[in-house]
């Protein structure tokens, strides 16, 4: 399991658990440090994720903090080593800020993903086709290649999880009617819809539920954004906020989560149901043609 999850998942897991074990036996990091003749900034920066462990020092740590389990320290050392792996989206840090790389590394080991979307199709669920054009006129070609290899490389990369998460998308009714491509190909938007509406009722992995104008004003207004949950309870969730060119990271304790968290559930209550939807996105992809 440990190895499905990424690098950033697995090294947040790793951190978390050695900071329960420090709490748990009393001791403050000064003193776990003495103990193993380190300087303090050492295990500052293990527990705080900005720097590495090897694997003799978290046999150290495992020894001080009293887990003798054989099972347990063979699962903390499978977890370093997932933690230490390239990831695939080092191969785009030229091409994308470290934002977004850093939301990639949290989806990608994430059990559930929520988004909302109130203007554009959400990554995961475009095609080639929708997300060349809707790219296209932002970044020049040689970026341009490497931002579409990167979409359809994090689609293909959590297809294959042994546990792929589950995805529910809500969908502003907007999202849906805005022809993209109409002025290139008329046909990319509809062939967009009906693939949206072909994963909805195909796989049981995937939700996809739209807003209708008609419900009027509502809390997604405010803009797009996507909650992440863990398996397990170890990793607290992860909100994604897509705010134009800035777009933010929110984790730990920060409020806003659950706050959004509400808000996803709001949204869900004022949607249309999965099959009314999907017979929705079909109809607005007929009238396209």
């Amino acid at each position: 399991m440990a190895s499905d999850q990424g690098p950033v998942v697995q090294s947040a897991l790793l951190r978390g658990e050695l900071i329960r074990m420090r709490k748990e036996s009393g001791l403050t990091q000064e003193q776990v440090a003495s103990a193993l003749d380190w300087s303090p900034s050492k295990l500052i920066r293990v527990e705080g994720g900005r720097s590495s462990i090897t694997r003799v020092d978290l046999d150290a740590l495992l020894t001080r903090y009293g887990v003798s389990s054989e099972s347990s320290r063979d699962r903390l050392q499978a977890l370093n080593r997932g933690a230490r792996e390239r990831p695939w989206w080092s191969e785009y840090r030229e091409s994308l800020n470290p934002t977004v790389l850093g939301f990639f590394g949290y989806e990608a080991g994430a059990a559930y993903i929520r988004s909302f979307q109130s203007a554009i199709i959400p990554g995961l669920l475009q095609t080639p086709q929708y997300a060349e054009v809707l790219t296209s006129h932002s970044t020049d070609a040689v970026r341009l290649g490497m931002i579409l290899q990167s979409r359809q490389r994090r689609q293909a990369e959590l297809a294959k999880r042994d546990n792929p998460p589950r995805q529910y998308y809500v969908l502003d009714e907007a999202v849906v009617r805005r022809h993209v491509g109409i002025k290139q190909d008329p046909a990319i938007m509809p062939a967009q819809l009906r693939r949206i509406a072909e994963l909805a009722e195909g796989s049981d992995l995937v939700t996809v539920r739209v807003v209708p104008f008609s419900v009027g004003a509502h809390v997604g207004l405010s803009g797009p954004f996507t909650v992440l949950e863990f398996e397990g309870g170890l990793l607290g969730d992860v909100v994604y906020l897509e705010n134009g060119r800035r777009n933010e990271l929110v984790t730990g304790a920060d409020e806003r989560i659950a706050e959004y968290t509400d808000d996803f559930e709001d949204l869900l209550e004022n949607s249309l149901s999965g099959d009314d939807s999907v017979e929705f996105i079909r109809a607005v992809a007929d009238e396209m043609l």
